[in-house]
């Protein structure tokens, strides 16, 4: 009878790994979801920043009475703004211009009637529609959306009814962001920045993404820290989509002494209440002397 053990014995249960070991394989886990968070979101940053279907499809709607279309061709179709004239301007008597942009999830259908309040006092509006939303064809970027704002504010401008010298941007949203690339292209007497971030970037890395990652980065801050005018700055103490602290940011990255900071008490998607908003914007206009 042999005494030789059999190799093939069953040790016994698997010693557990080691803590350096496990915290190793834990590491590794991270960055790999990581990395693969960051691949997904760096593919689909553009629909997240201009998500044109939340927007809605008015493909066909009219545009209301007393409201312009204006088309500008581009290779994928053509870009749609309407222009709604001041009240009581004409050739012999031109009037102010706002071109305002509206946040990433409207369109332009929705604002002729909330700015009445610039049209009822003289001062003409335009609105762009960003490209692929509503009836207007393409992709929005950063780089496209600047390209037609420059040209509709080209066109508009050279109207006889409007007055190129008093020339008004305000954004909302996203639109903050796009109107301060059009005041980086062409000249404006007065911004307003309405629930607005102040970078792109910053706002990614609530995300835990770097900045380097955004294609669109909307550096707003140096953007105004440059910018010769009076700029008026509203918000909400309640937002959460663009925290309050990005329009702390834009204020204080004005130089021009007439740079005011408004925070109401609402969220990003509540509109201000009617009168006192309308009310501070006059003073703001009046005081630019943009208005008597």
């Amino acid at each position: 009878m042999s005494d030789r053990t059999d190799a093939s014995v069953d040790p016994g249960p698997t010693a557990p790994p080691k803590p350096r070991r496990l915290l190793k394989r834990t590491l590794i886990y991270i960055v790999v979801i990581y990395l693969v968070w960051l691949a997904i979101a760096f593919t689909i940053q553009r629909s997240i920043l201009f998500p044109s279907s939340l927007a809605g499809n008015v493909t066909g709607a009219a545009a209301p009475d007393g409201v312009e279309v204006i088309h500008l061709d581009i290779e994928e179709g053509r870009v749609e703004a309407w222009y709604v004239p001041g009240d009581g301007v004409t050739a012999d008597s031109p009037g102010p211009l706002v071109i305002f942009a509206h946040g990433n999830a409207e369109l332009i259908d929705q604002w002729p009637i909330n700015l009445r309040g610039y049209t009822s006092r003289g001062i003409s509006v335009l609105l762009p529609e960003f490209r692929g939303y509503g009836r207007s064809d393409g992709e929005s970027t950063q780089a496209l959306l600047k390209q037609d704002y420059t040209d509709f504010y080209d066109r508009v401008t050279a109207r006889p009814e409007v007055d190129p010298s008093r020339v008004i941007l305000h954004g909302r949203s996203i639109g903050g962001a796009v109107i301060t690339q059009l005041a980086d292209a062409r000249p404006s007497v007065a911004m307003i920045q309405q629930s607005s971030p102040a970078s792109i970037r910053l706002m990614a890395r609530r995300f835990l993404a770097p900045g380097f990652l955004v294609l669109d980065p909307y550096d707003s801050i140096t953007v105004i820290k440059s910018y010769p005018a009076p700029l008026l700055v509203m918000h909400g103490n309640h937002d959460k989509t663009v925290p309050p602290s990005h329009a702390h940011l834009l204020a204080e990255a004005s130089t021009h002494p007439d740079t005011r900071l408004i925070l109401y008490d609402i969220d990003h998607n509540t509109l201000p209440p009617t009168e006192p908003y309308w009310d501070e914007i006059e003073r703001f206009l009046k005081d630019a002397d943009i208005l008597e």
